[in-house]
């Protein structure tokens, strides 16, 4: 079901006239050129007949008329995609700089307006590849770095808490934010294998605990997340490999996605993790090389890494017992540092994502995480 769910489907938000809604409301009723249009629930591949059918000119205007629809439509193609978000998100930043103009609003909502503006017109800045937007609540979104279309091999990162529209990206402790995460593992994935074509994209596509409270302790975040990251896999283009980078609460996400998720995902890379909800890697159920690495100085460690009564996510993934492939980390430096230029953690990363398995560093200098691996597996 995951591999041909799509992700408007998935993120379908209830019918209380958020744009997405209403925008999934008029696409149910529209058609074009005396055709009516595919429920935007349908499997990918439906979808990419729908379109494949379609003159530049029918593609065109469904992208001026439902812009939030096609942009978030798994099997679309994804250039179309890109365009449809650019609309939409332009469309956000005009409502928003006039809510940060409101005075009948309140100052906290206004000045919340404004800074939504400010990342709105960020994401719209040159020809930036965003795969997936809506402005719902807090915001999600998803942006490729590198060509997907004719990728190789494709890195996903699956952010962890206090994530969202406003943290997509940060100027100051850039590496900490999806957006620094995924520019630093593509640059670093090209260094690794320089002939290789690779895409990396950064995955803000599910509601994300705020701080460490209660939904940061259970699953139930989690859960919805697994469902729309399957979705997300399940529509890529092509057939290449892909490997997942999940940190801290978005290695949740993962180990709860793991079982369902589709072939292609041959690796599943875990940093700063809380626990993936298993007791062990085998317990995952997944074809994929489960890797986890942790700083020295990460507090994570310091979770209790336990489940009882829906709180807590489960054993340690580090612990030998748990039976997962652990990275040396290197310069990674706390908890937000894994994806900073210069660290083991990273280059680890990098190989991860090109194949270059024979060349990761294991932690303590040992050869157990490259077990069973040798070489390089490019494609």
């Amino acid at each position: 079901m995951l591999a041909t769910t799509g992700w408007t489907a998935l993120h379908r938000p209830a019918d209380d006239g958020s744009p997405l809604a209403v925008a999934l409301t008029a696409w149910a009723r529209g058609g074009i050129d005396g055709k009516r249009l595919p429920a935007a629930d349908s499997p990918p591949e439906v979808i990419g007949r729908f379109f494949s059918h379609l003159d530049p000119g029918a593609r065109t205007r469904l992208v001026q008329r439902y812009p939030l629809v096609v942009g978030n439509l798994d099997g679309a193609p994804t250039e179309l995609r890109y365009r449809a978000n650019r609309r939409a998100m332009a469309q956000s930043h005009s409502v928003e700089t006039h809510r940060a103009g409101d005075y009948r609003l309140a100052p906290v909502d206004r000045e919340n307006a404004l800074r939504r503006a400010h990342r709105l017109r960020s994401l719209l800045t040159g020809e930036r590849r965003i795969l997936a937007f809506d402005p719902t609540g807090s915001g999600l979104v998803a942006e490729v770095f590198g060509d997907l279309d004719t990728a190789d091999r494709v890195s996903v990162i699956v952010p962890g808490a206090d994530t969202d529209l406003l943290t997509f990206e940060r100027t100051a402790r850039r590496y900490t934010a999806p957006v620094g995460m995924a520019e630093s593992l593509l640059e670093a994935e090209k260094a690794a294998a320089p002939g290789l074509r690779t895409a990396v994209i950064a995955w803000a596509g599910y509601t994300t605990p705020d701080g460490v409270g209660m939904d940061a302790a259970t699953g139930r975040l989690a859960v919805n997340g697994a469902r729309r990251l399957g979705a997300l896999i399940g529509a890529l283009p092509g057939h290449g490999p892909v490997a997942l980078f999940c940190h801290s609460y978005g290695s949740v996400v993962c180990g709860v996605a793991a079982r369902r998720l589709p072939p292609r995902v041959t690796d599943l890379s875990v940093a700063g993790s809380p626990g993936m909800r298993a007791g062990s890697a085998a317990a995952l159920r997944t074809t994929a090389r489960v890797w986890a690495v942790r700083d020295s100085g990460d507090w994570i460690a310091d979770v209790p890494y336990l489940e009882f009564g829906g709180l807590g996510h489960g054993a340690d993934p580090v612990d030998p017992d748990f039976g997962s492939r652990v990275l040396a980390a290197d310069g990674a430096r706390g908890h937000t540092g894994y994806f900073t230029p210069g660290t083991l953690s990273l280059d680890n990363f990098a190989k991860i994502g090109t194949g270059s398995f024979g060349s990761v560093v294991c932690r303590e200098g040992g050869s157990d995480c490259r077990r069973g691996i040798s070489g390089t597996e490019a494609h």
